[in-house]
């Protein structure tokens, strides 16, 4: 039964052994010449403004597991099309099924508000 992991361990050690091997040869062939531009926070080629521990609000949260929950749902679209003939008029149905689901769960997000960026 080992012999059936045997290759999945052996590319484990491998991916182990080069990580940690170009880690320690970055760290012992680089230069250290740390100064206060170096050690500078970096934002985007400005200089950053506040600190970073700075608090978002709940809505930032929210909009952002929205977009990701509307993205994934959008992406299910690209397999449908593609067999699109092949399933006949029962995939359509389905993912017609499925497009309302999802619209209706848009209308829902929207009249709760969670869109509104205040």
């Amino acid at each position: 039964m080992l012999g059936a992991y045997l290759p999945i361990i052996f590319l484990v050690a491998i991916a182990a052994v080069f990580g940690l091997g170009a880690l320690c040869f970055s760290s012992l062939i680089g230069q250290k010449k740390p100064s206060a531009v170096k050690n500078a926070p970096y934002e985007c080629g400005c200089e950053p403004v506040g600190s970073a521990r700075e608090r978002f609000s709940v809505k930032f949260y929210i909009i952002a597991m929205l977009f990701i929950l509307f993205d994934i749902e959008a992406v299910f679209l690209y397999p449908w099309s593609v067999l699109f003939k092949r399933l006949g008029m029962f995939g359509v149905m389905e993912m017609g099924v499925f497009i309302v689901i999802l619209f209706v769960g848009y209308i829902y997000v929207w009249k709760k508000g969670a869109l509104e960026w205040e």
